[in-house]
């Protein structure tokens, strides 16, 4: 009975230790300090949107007004990471879209929607992509709604997936 008690105490013990740091201090899990695991965004789920024409005075157009779905919505300020077709719009600025189609099927061609496409701001620049360069790329997700200027879907401090 005396070796049970012992094998019990030892297995125990080699159980408790093979979970714990070898070196440092023990650093309790936080909000603060874990970083959130992106999201693997589909161009699916980007589709959770639909578009109403709207007139913008300020160029005295129609244009496409977006009311994000339930699923895209909660997804705004968050993590993401989504796969793609690299399309430059200016290479001396290091502007590109990622896009869920090719170039000769892309939202500028007239082949696909809005929701289609999503403006890389990059964390860090001077990177140079190829047309149609499938890449996948990481960042937070921001919805724009209001500024005609930019693209619904912005994709900032976007990094590449190596």
């Amino acid at each position: 009975m005396k070796k049970l008690v012992c094998l019990a105490t030892l297995f125990a013990l080699v159980t408790t230790m093979a979970f714990r740091p070898a070196i440092g201090p023990e650093i309790p899990v936080t909000k603060s300090n874990v970083a959130a695991e992106p999201v693997k965004l589909s161009w699916e789920m980007l589709r959770d949107v639909t578009f109403k024409k709207k007139w913008y005075p300020e160029e005295s157009v129609y244009m496409l007004y977006p009311t994000f779905g339930p699923g895209v919505q909660k997804l705004n300020g968050k993590p993401v990471e989504l796969t793609g077709y690299v399309l430059p719009v200016d290479l001396e600025s290091n502007m590109y879209v990622l896009s869920a189609f090719p170039f000769s099927a892309c939202f500028f061609c007239g082949g696909a929607g809005p929701e289609s496409v999503v403006s890389l701001k990059f964390k860090k620049g001077g990177r140079k992509f190829k047309t149609d360069e499938r890449r996948t790329f990481h960042g937070t997700l921001k919805l724009n709604a209001d500024n005609i200027y930019e693209l619904n879907y912005i994709l900032t401090d976007a990094e590449i997936v190596e």
